[in-house]
């Protein structure tokens, strides 16, 4: 049986994959003590003596804690953002299953880039969008995104401005952007809006283009024809909730608009697709379970 450990275990990440892996028997779930999980040589002795680690840890305490692997056999998923445009791209349905399945080391994506991703890089691959052209996504997300103190600030300390949405990343540096260039092989940097607000998960990525949306939702749907995770759907009227796949580690892109102008949706759980459900996703794929194993679907 697999052993399987999570660094950095008690933050939103990590507490979210415990609460799914300790209900599955096919792997074994190491837990370290809580008085020990900060402990250099408990943590290096768990971190040994896994199959496979999931590091859910900042940036700067991922290489520090890939530094006290020594273990040549043992795999790692991590959730920062500090190999993501170094390691194998933990997004499987782009084509990148095989290579996920051989990769030792695989960087779960961003939750914000999870959605431009997989909006830009099949029109990219296609030639329906030049990778030289350039494009501006608009990102709706619940207060989860933000980790334990924006958790707590929204549902315990609450102010006025916190009712609204709250649009942030207005430098354009955002952290998941350099994935997102590197991912879709872009010449030039995306520009990205993204938006917080009061509701606890989910996510809505939109990208407009000017293009025949027939054209583009012919395009995602053959793309993703074989993706168990990612159903393309077409539609022109209604209101759609960023919250729809709240609690579910699929994705639905919708697709909407007329001949002329297009309107593309990303809708997926920031906590499922977009975080958790992804890294347990591409757990499945490198230990060699079913690629749905264990995931929310329904």
């Amino acid at each position: 049986m697999n052993k399987v450990y999570i660094d950095g275990q008690s933050g939103t990440t990590g507490l979210e994959i415990v609460k799914r892996l300790e209900k599955r028997s096919d792997i074994e779930l190491l837990r370290i003590p809580e008085a020990k999980r900060k402990d250099i040589e408990t943590r290096k002795t768990y971190l040994n003596s896994a199959d496979l680690v999931f590091l859910c840890l900042p940036d700067a305490a991922s290489i520090e804690a890939m530094d006290l692997i020594t273990n040549p056999d043992v795999k790692v998923i991590d959730a920062s953002t500090a190999f993501r445009t170094s390691w194998t791209y933990g997004f499987s349905e782009l084509g990148f299953k095989e290579k996920i399945q051989s990769s030792q080391y695989v960087a779960n994506p961003g939750c914000h880039a999870s959605g431009c991703i997989s909006i830009l890089y099949p029109l990219i691959q296609k030639g329906l969008v030049k990778n030289t052209e350039s494009f501006s996504f608009f990102s709706l997300t619940g207060y989860s995104g933000g980790g334990k103190k924006m958790i707590h600030q929204y549902e315990n300390e609450k102010t006025i401005d916190l009712e609204a949405p709250r649009i942030y990343g207005l430098n354009q540096h955002h952290k998941h952007l350099p994935e997102i260039k590197k991912v879709c092989g872009l010449k030039k940097d995306v520009f990205l809006n993204p938006v917080v607000c009061d509701y606890y998960r989910g996510m809505a990525v939109t990208l407009n283009l000017e293009i025949d949306y027939e054209v583009v939702f012919k395009t995602l749907c053959d793309w993703y024809k074989d993706a168990s995770l990612i159903d393309v759907i077409k539609t022109q009227e209604g209101m759609l909730s960023a919250n729809t796949m709240a609690g579910l580690d699929c994705m639905k892109l919708i697709v909407s608009g007329n001949e002329c102008r297009c309107t593309i949706i990303s809708l997926f759980d920031n906590l499922g697709k977009g975080a958790c459900g992804a890294a347990i996703q591409n757990m499945n794929i490198m230990l060699g379970f079913k690629e749905v194993e264990g995931l929310n679907i329904k």
